[in-house]
């Protein structure tokens, strides 16, 4: 081929690449927790003190005037999710430190489409639980009390769509194809919130849930939220009716209070209901303090009838020190 044609090639593909796909912004976002957990005598907390660790790249750019954005998160944890990295069955991922990561597609005023390979979120699991709160939810630190919690369904390879109109109206919905691995039959939720009114937050989002064939459950929550001056006051009620075994219901309460621009206090309940057993009662305080990208927070929490087993109560504490970079 001779100069001139090489020429002529090259600036042909500069132009459609121009023409397609602008230049990526690069982002890298990071924390890191330090948490101490104590008082339930039943946990397994090791000395007490654990870590957590997270740093997320993105690339964000546009594509055909669609706005694409590649999110990797790095997370030590994430080994731990993974086989025993010294067991006889360890594989080559043992040791992969990727946790979430995804694909995001902005459609600009048709909405946003993100493919999960990991980390994807429903409306349900993003909405199992949106008290307002300073710390930890009345059901969480207490080791069990997290076992009935109404969540719907999440996992690997999730699609997610959301919607957000002017007026205040917001739409989503979640899919999951079906896999052996995931859930034997294709899941699917929806829900909606509407925030046109000022301070006040309400939603609605329901699914059916069949991850084991024969085991079908229809799960919905919704909630309400309203925030007055410093104060945010809320309840939600959650529902999970079962095909092969006893209904659920849950019933959360939640207060919270800015006391000024870096202290937080609040105080929750939840009380998950079971056909033909005790009732699950939980309840927390919880305080936050931040200072820059420097926060504090500290989680009391008391539940009776551990996943409601009849005289099954314990309460435990957990403090915590996070750094965002």
């Amino acid at each position: 081929m001779n100069k001139y044609k090489k020429i002529g090639l090259t600036a042909l593909a500069g132009s459609l690449v121009a023409g397609s796909v602008s230049a990526a912004e690069l982002t890298a976002t990071g924390s890191a927790t330090m948490s101490y957990s104590g008082g339930d005598e039943k946990a397994n907390h090791g000395n007490g003190w654990t870590m957590a660790d997270s740093v997320t790249f993105s690339a964000s750019g546009d594509v055909n005037d669609i706005g694409v954005t590649l999110s990797i998160e790095l997370d030590g944890d994430a080994q731990s999710e993974k086989v025993n990295p010294t067991a006889a069955s360890a594989t080559a991922t043992s040791s992969n430190v990727v946790d979430s990561h995804s694909i995001s597609l902005d459609f600009g005023d048709a909405g946003t489409l993100v493919f999960a390979g990991h980390g994807g979120d429903g409306f349900m699991s993003a909405n199992d639980d949106v008290m307002p709160t300073a710390s930890e939810e009345p059901w969480d630190v207490v080791s069990g009390a997290d076992a009935g919690v109404v969540n719907g369904h999440s996992g690997n390879n999730m699609f997610t769509y959301k919607y957000s109109h002017e007026s205040g109206l917001n739409l989503t919905i979640g899919y999951i194809n079906a896999n052996d691995s995931v859930t034997d039959v294709s899941y699917t939720d929806y829900g909606v919130t509407y925030t046109g009114m000022d301070g006040l937050t309400i939603g609605y989002g329901e699914g059916d849930v069949e991850v084991t064939t024969g085991t079908k459950s229809n799960e919905s929550t919704m909630f309400a939220k309203y925030a007055i001056g410093s104060a945010t006051i809320g309840i939600q009620v959650s529902e999970q009716d079962n095909e092969s075994s006893s209904d659920v219901e849950s019933t959360g309460i939640g207060i919270s209070y800015q006391v000024n621009d870096d202290l937080a206090i609040s105080y929750g309940t939840n009380t998950r209901e079971k056909l033909g057993s005790d009732d699950q009662d939980s309840s927390a305080i919880g305080v936050s303090y931040t200072m820059g990208s420097l926060g504090i927070s500290v989680s009391f929490n008391q539940v009776d009838n551990i996943n409601n087993a009849s005289a099954n109560d314990r309460e435990a504490y957990q403090l915590g020190l996070s750094f965002a970079f």
